[in-house]
């Protein structure tokens, strides 16, 4: 009998610079064409995460949350909030899912709103508020 297990990771965050911290190593578990799916309420912290993944990639830009833009790109790195999209037939009238094809590391910010448009192997970063500066981070 084959059993499919897959063991969690639980990291509490003190601050936003530990969070920056434990990002930035997850992202050098990362491989271009990776779908990292961050998944939090408003205010947990989803923006903290991609910011650290990023100085991680080698980004030397300021990232920002993207929810005006839907996407926001920074050389090998998506990033897409998806707090506005009203359909997956709007994400895909967007051109979404080219974005996954791309190559680069896509951050995706309440991906359930495109759930249909992702691909089949994503990984994922729960986060959690526990306190005025606590973060816990599953993966």
């Amino acid at each position: 009998m084959l059993y499919n297990i897959r063991y969690m990771a639980v990291f509490i965050s003190h601050s936003p610079e530990e969070t920056h911290a434990w990002a930035e190593a997850f992202a050098k578990t990362l491989s271009a064409g990776d779908v990292v799916l961050l998944e939090g309420e408003m205010g947990a912290g989803k923006t903290v995460l991609a910011q650290g993944i990023a100085r991680g990639l080698g980004v030397t830009e300021d990232v920002l949350s993207p929810t005006y833009a839907y996407v926001n790109s920074y050389g090998p790195l998506f990033h897409f909030d998806c707090y506005r999209i009203g359909s997956e037939r709007q994400a895909e009238e967007l051109g979404f899912a080219d974005y996954f094809e791309a190559g680069k590391v896509c951050l995706v910010e309440w991906s359930e709103n495109i759930r249909g448009l992702l691909p089949e192997h994503c990984k994922t970063i729960f986060i959690r508020k526990i306190g005025e500066r606590e973060r816990e981070i599953v993966t």
